[in-house]
């Protein structure tokens, strides 16, 4: 049996969303969206970026028992904004930078200019994650084989 989910506050569900967002957006979308973002506020860093690996868990079927699938590479980072804002970033793999972007938006998310992060940055990376993954539904569709029985009559 595995631990009981903790209810996540609305604020919480929020962050993790964008959080994963950001983690697993293409690095150089997350890259133009940055330029585009007029005055980056100054920052010091509480974690430099780090290259590491997790564990990677999987279930049979989305149900069965957890069990190790294998490690995954992973860069992690944190930085504090001159606000006071504190903001953490994962990225897929050893790319700093998409790290560093990505702790730099979770902490303007949580600051006076979140509504403006979001239509310029965060919008724009979900439709194109939405739009990956529709082609690639498409794609798979494709090969789709339907399989069926006729039946012939007799008995």
């Amino acid at each position: 049996m595995g631990k009981p989910e903790t209810a996540l506050s609305p604020d919480q569900k929020a962050r993790k969303a964008w959080m994963g967002l950001l983690a697993k957006s293409d690095a150089a979308l997350l890259a133009e969206r940055m330029v585009e973002m007029a005055d980056l506020p100054g920052f010091e860093w509480l974690r430099r970026p780090e290259v590491g690996g997790v564990m990677v868990r999987g279930r049979m079927g989305g149900t069965g028992a957890p069990f190790n699938l294998g490690e995954m590479t992973v860069t992690r980072c944190s930085l504090r904004l001159a606000t006071g804002e504190v903001g953490h970033g994962y990225a897929q793999g050893r790319d700093k930078r998409q790290a560093e972007q990505a702790a730099l938006v979770d902490a303007l998310m949580q600051g006076a200019r979140a509504e403006a992060v979001r239509e310029a940055v965060l919008a724009p990376l979900e439709a194109a994650q939405v739009a990956a993954r529709s082609a690639r539904a498409a794609k798979a569709a494709a090969t789709k084989v339907d399989f069926f029985t006729m039946v012939r009559g007799e008995d």
